[in-house]
């Protein structure tokens, strides 16, 4: 057995190999070692020998998923050994066999909690002639398969992460920086030799005309077909697409804009996602991420889905009948991989057949709507009533889970069966009447018949009773402790017609069943089209429900450069604080604008006024309504974002070279037609550095490029740049002094700030009043010297002057000068203290829960005088 084990492992050394024997999957040598660490198990020994016993734990068969599941999460892979014979027929070794290599990128039982989510199988190939990646993803559990021809390096790693993969398929002519790259990334790397086309790739990859795609596609179909070593049948024809076909988003503008990951807490609560989730379907649920990852940039399809929303919007009984009958249809897509794989079970079926039986209402619906926006969706609706029959024929209403045991045809569906069926009941009837018999002939009221699948049938009689029984017909099986089991010949007879009947009825059920699994598995591309028609409607439907509950409006499509948005609202942060605190703005960017200058005290909304108009544009261009009382926007092809710092902790660079790398990104490939946010460019530099960054970056995005941009900042000084910019506008936060307290108005106002009010958010913070007072005075003697003509501003002078202006260091060695001119003779030694590291504090380099708690710190030792 361990050389057949062996033999079997060499074949997959990268995996966890679960070794069926009987009820149980076990794992050996290293495996067993490490699996019992990971599942916890516990680790036992298959020799006896004490100078070289064989490590080994298992799982039980009917539990394995959980365990599988447990493992591949964590990034491993699974090879599962059965038994391809029955042991009980066998003469010697049994032979086994792998059945499914179970890979985090090949898992199709995701469970309840990522219904809603795909997981993306990727294949990479690279083309050293052109210069170009062959690049292809699949989800197994739904049969999705697309595939495009990428550029670029940063192109290919931006699709990894936005597709959130956990494992990817590569060519070994993967350059080795891009092979480091993925790897730094988690992601699993996974090798397959090349196999003989198919006739199923052929036909995948029908549609694709690129020798590189037909490669990436081929390299992804040997790896599924050699792992999974089933049908194919589920899998839909391969669909190429260009980036440039949907809104251009980086995974930094994703993770930015919080479109389906919360930054805080990487869930769904708080996102875009969230928000607009009110899908009563998990393929739905699917559908909706999808576009909101991938929005669109053709204006004729945006429209249509603005259309359909709006006829939803307006039918307000339709859309909750639709709705209604919405939450009865469950996992199609699903169902229909399970039905490919051979996976699927009677409880599947009874959930296809109810699932299949919504189609004509929704249909229904639908048509007394009569609307042209869904007319797509409405000849994919193509009620299956054969197979919504054949299931009804033949499976009962509530079949046991396993398909092996019995329980799961009607009565009535077969004849055969039928007579097994009426064997063994009245074989449990004849054995209810042989203990009545037995009782009555012996006198030992406590005899009775049983059943084990040891022994088989049996009489038992306890031990005080033995001198009652009949020792000519009765023959000893088993003896117990209190008991005595016997057997008659009628006995013996009768078991052979029973369990004969029982164990040819489970045969029989189960080929029956496969039966009716393959009929239906004829209709798999039915099944797929209806699905992606069904979940299509449900999204709708869910931006309909959404747009009403919020007060959304229907945007209004422009060919011109303009931006008009009236009471704006960022939908996200109005559902956290309730519509009632929140405060709308305004945004105005006609043709004659295309750089927004954005300035006001920190906290004040600077940040969440720039990604409301991020998050407006990605929903005008899902096709959903957005979160204003007007709007009219243009369709933009691609969005970059520089929001936040953070450093880079993968290729080990500091926030500042993050933030260099992010604007850089958008100089070089935003268009006219692109959306900029730069959010507090050159903050992570020294003061001089950082605004001569930042003014050189908004004069060449407003002379070169010409993007709509809003750029916030915290350098006061670079509002004078309206006076040479003429595309440039300032607008302001507000935010006003009341007997000293300072009241955000969380309001759009024009024209620049007119200061930052930095001491007072201090105040806010709950700095102590000392420190708060030596600040003051601090900054008083700063702008008493600025007013002398010192240290003088880079962002006003001209460029000469600016060439040979002071560096990051000069300049910071300048304020620390004038910092000690003044005098300390009021501040306690802990005052002191505090402002020292005050002044020595990098809180580009704090998260805001630190430096709330050293705040708290100062706090404490200011208050212990």
């Amino acid at each position: 057995m361990m050389v057949q084990y062996q033999k079997i492992k060499d074949q997959y050394p990268d995996a966890f190999l679960f070794y069926r024997l009987g009820d149980f999957y076990e794992m050996f040598n290293d495996d067993a070692i490490k699996g019992s660490q990971l599942l916890e198990l516990t680790l036992t020994n298959r020799s006896r020998n004490p100078e070289n016993p064989v490590p080994m734990c298992g799982v039980p068969h009917k539990a394995v998923q959980n365990y599988i599941d447990i493992l591949v999460d964590q990034g491993y892979k699974v090879a599962i050994c059965e038994q391809m014979e029955d042991p009980r027929l066998t003469k010697g070794m049994v032979k086994r066999e792998v059945i499914q290599l179970v890979t985090p990128g090949t898992q199709i039982d995701v469970g309840t909690q990522n219904a809603k989510s795909n997981n993306y199988l990727t294949a990479i190939n690279y083309d050293s002639n052109q210069a170009a990646f062959g690049f292809s993803y699949a989800d197994l559990s739904t049969g999705e398969l697309k595939v495009a021809e990428l550029s670029t390096s940063a192109e290919l790693i931006n699709e990894l992460v936005s597709l959130q993969t956990k494992e990817a398929v590569v060519s070994g002519d993967l350059p080795n920086s891009v092979r480091e790259t993925v790897e730094k990334l988690g992601i699993l790397i996974s090798h397959q030799p090349s196999l003989p086309v198919n006739s199923s790739e052929s036909y995948l990859s029908q549609d694709v005309t690129s020798p590189l795609l037909k490669q990436v596609i081929k390299l992804m179909l040997d790896y599924i077909q050699s792992t999974q070593k089933r049908s194919l049948q589920h899998l839909k024809r391969a669909v190429v697409y260009e980036p440039s076909d949907f809104l251009e988003l980086d995974h930094n503008s994703q993770y930015n804009l919080e479109l389906t990951r919360n930054i805080r807490t990487g869930k769904k609560a708080g996102t875009l996602l969230w928000l607009l989730d009110q899908t009563k379907t998990a393929m739905g649920g699917r559908k909706l991420k999808q576009w909101i990852e991938r929005p669109l940039v053709n204006r004729t399809r945006i429209e249509e889905r603005h259309d359909a929303v709006g006829v939803l919007l307006d039918h307000y009984y339709e859309r909750n009948q639709l709705q209604d009958e919405l939450i009865k249809v469950y996992d199609l897509e699903r169902l229909a991989g399970r039905i490919a794989f051979g996976s699927v079970n009677g409880r599947d079926l009874i959930q296809l057949k109810t699932s299949l039986k919504q189609v004509p209402k929704i249909k229904y619906i639908l048509e007394q709507i009569a609307d042209k926006s869904f007319k797509d969706m409405l000849d994919n609706l193509v009620p299956l009533d054969d197979v919504v029959a054949t299931i009804e024929n033949a499976i009962v209403e509530q079949p046991p889970i396993s398909v092996t045991d019995g329980g799961v045809i009607k009565d009535g569906f077969d004849d055969q069966l039928d007579k097994y069926r009426d064997a063994t009941k009245n074989g449990q009837k004849w054995l209810a009447d042989l203990e009545a018999k037995e009782r009555k002939v012996t006198g030992v009221n406590n005899l009775k018949v049983g059943f084990n699948h040891v022994f088989g049938y049996y009489i038992e009689v306890t031990k005080t009773n033995l001198d009652k029984i009949p020792a000519d017909r009765y023959q000893r099986k088993q003896t117990l402790a209190n008991a005595e089991r016997f057997s008659t010949p009628e006995l013996k007879e009768k078991e052979a017609l029973i369990l004969e009947a029982q164990e040819q009825s489970k045969v029989l059920e189960y080929q029956l069943f496969v039966n009716v699994r393959d009929q239906i598995k004829a209709s798999i591309k039915q099944i797929q089209a209806l699905a992606d028609a069904v979940a299509s409607v449900d999204v709708l439907q869910s931006f309909a429900s959404v747009s009403e509950e919020y007060r959304f409006v229907k945007p209004k499509l422009t060919t011109q450069h303009k931006i008009a948005i009236k009471d704006g609202r960022h939908p996200v942060v109005e559902k956290v604080l309730g519509h009632q605190q929140y405060v709308p703005n305004d945004v105005d960017m006609g043709s004659d604008t295309s750089v927004l200058l954005i300035t006001g005290p920190n906290m004040s909304g600077k940040s969440t006024y720039m990604r409301q108009v991020a998050l407006g544009v990605i929903m005008n261009q899902m096709g959903c309504f957005v979160p204003a009382k007007s709007a009219t926007l243009p369709v933009f092809d691609k969005i970059f974002t520089r929001i936040g710092a953070a450093d880079d902790l993968i290729s080990g660079q500091s926030t500042f070279m993050v933030e260099m790398k992010e604007a850089n990104d958008a100089i070089e490939n935003a268009t006219p037609n692109s959306l900029i946010l730069f959010d507090e460019i050159g903050r992570g530099t020294a003061t001089y550095d950082g605004m001569a960054l930042a003014q050189a970056i908004i004069e060449y995005v407003h002379n070169n490029i010409g993007a709509k941009t809003l750029f916030s900042t915290h350098y006061h000084e670079l509002t004078s740049l309206d006076e040479t910019l003429n595309r440039l506008q300032n607008v302001h936060v507000g935010a006003t002094e009341s007997n000293g307290e300072l009241v955000f108005l969380h309001k759009i106002q024009p024209g620049p700030a007119d200061k930052s009010y930095g001491i007072h958010v201090a105040k806010l913070a709950g700095l102590p009043n000392g420190l708060l007072n030596r600040a003051n005075q601090i900054l008083t003697g700063l702008e008493k010297k600025e007013a002398h003509g010192k240290p003088g501003n880079p962002a006003t002078q001209p460029a000469e002057a600016r060439e040979s202006s002071k560096s990051g260091h000069e300049s910071a060695a300048n304020t620390e000068e004038q910092i000690s001119l003044f005098p300390l003779e009021k501040v306690d030694d802990n005052q002191a203290e505090v402002v020292s590291q005050l002044k020595n504090l990098d809180l580009m380099s704090k998260t805001p829960m630190q430096i709330m708690n050293q705040v708290y710190k100062w706090q404490q030792k200011m208050n212990r005088e």
